[in-house]
């Protein structure tokens, strides 16, 4: 999962299968959620989870969820895939 969500806070957006993106999708929204209150001890809680680049992105683009209650992430579902037919899906950050 810490792999996972370092690659989704870099790019925003990602495309895996459809089980991954619903594990994911909890993990990130607490990890959003802590970043929404960048108090040291959430700083240092985030980075025993992400890489220090990561983190920073994720402090940057948390301030723009201060409002929303929660809800930070989006799956839209695409087909399956060719090679072996496993659901796939786009996992984002709603803005």
């Amino acid at each position: 999962m810490k792999s996972l969500a370092t690659s989704f806070f870099v790019s925003g957006k990602m495309t895996t299968t459809e089980a991954k993106a619903k594990a994911l999708r909890p993990y990130v929204e607490k990890l959003i959620t802590t970043a929404r209150n960048p108090i040291l001890a959430n700083r240092k809680r985030l980075s025993r989870v992400l890489s220090e680049g990561s983190v920073r992105l994720l402090l940057e683009s948390a301030k723009a969820y201060s409002g929303r209650p929660g809800g930070y992430t989006r799956i839209t579902r695409l087909g399956a895939r060719k090679s072996d037919s496993a659901k796939m899906a786009i996992i984002e950050l709603v803005k």
